[in-house]
């Protein structure tokens, strides 16, 4: 079984981070946001894999991010690294091809934090680019109850429709605590969702509306590890899934069919290419 959603960060800065982010949170985190600490989760969840990643907030962050995927793959074979690409990196789509080189088949976007929203047109060469090429998580919905976002579950249906070949995990159940415009615009679309910060936040008439519109094949587990950890979050996930009728094996098993997509083999050129 897989996680589909955690974040791993460079060790020098993994629990600082880490600490960070739950203190804005007001949340104490489950892990320190290392790759061994993860594996240990994993090891305890019995899960076999995990889908990892990271976000560019500004272009110059978008090489160091993806060097910092490449040698995680290198290094944990049970990680499952996606890259990322800032739309305004006048370098972008070479970094594409040097994810695509190096085995590297997803990518995360964060609109929130670049500061783009998730229908701005800076993002459409990036989505034209990515069909039949790269798997591509979105962050969905804002971080707090009552909170603004860049990403809203109407906005990505419109970049469904514009761009129909795209593979899209859209997080937190298509838009956290946006759940009637994921049952609007969402549920029932060419899209996967996965679970990470849903249990314990999202109403069961909520949870059961979406599961009753939205094929089931595609609901992913993910635990939104550093934050959270990954069995605790399976716990809270199977007595959602068994309190809908929907059985919790069929939801758990469902990250296998991505996974197999992005864990291509090889690690020929970690280096970005001379003046990239």
């Amino acid at each position: 079984m897989i996680d589909c959603h955690t974040h791993v960060f460079p060790p020098k800065i993994a629990p600082k981070l880490t600490a960070a982010i739950g203190r804005d949170l007001g949340l104490r985190p489950a892990g320190d946001g290392t790759a061994e600490d993860l594996i240990q989760h994993l090891d305890r969840a019995g899960l076999s894999h995990a889908l990892c990643f990271t976000a560019a907030l500004r272009p110059d962050q978008m090489i160091p991010a993806n060097s910092w995927m490449l040698s995680l793959r290198r290094a944990h074979p049970r990680l499952i690294p996606l890259g990322t690409v800032h739309p305004d990196h006048p370098a972008w789509e070479a970094e594409l091809d040097r994810l695509e080189r190096n085995g590297i088949r997803g990518l995360k976007i964060h609109p929130d934090l670049t500061g783009i929203a998730l229908d701005s047109s800076r993002w459409d060469s990036l989505w034209e680019a990515a069909q039949g090429r790269f798997s591509i998580m979105i962050h969905m919905g804002p971080v707090r109850e009552a909170g603004t976002t860049l990403s809203r579950p109407r906005d990505l249906a419109m970049v469904l429709k514009r761009f129909p070949d795209l593979t899209v995990i859209a997080a937190h159940l298509g838009g956290l605590y946006l759940w009637e415009e994921t049952l609007a615009h969402l549920a029932g679309r060419n899209v996967y969702m996965d679970t990470s910060c849903c249990p314990g936040v999202i109403p069961d008439s909520a949870f059961e509306a979406i599961l009753k519109r939205h094929d089931p094949e595609r609901i992913l587990f993910g635990s939104d590890y550093p934050l959270f950890a990954p069995d605790t979050q399976q716990t809270a996930l199977a007595l959602l899934l068994n309190a809908v009728g929907l059985p919790a094996e069929k939801v758990f098993k469902n990250g296998e069919r991505v996974a197999r997509r992005l864990q291509i083999g090889g690690f020929p050129d970690l280096a970005p290419p001379p003046g990239h």
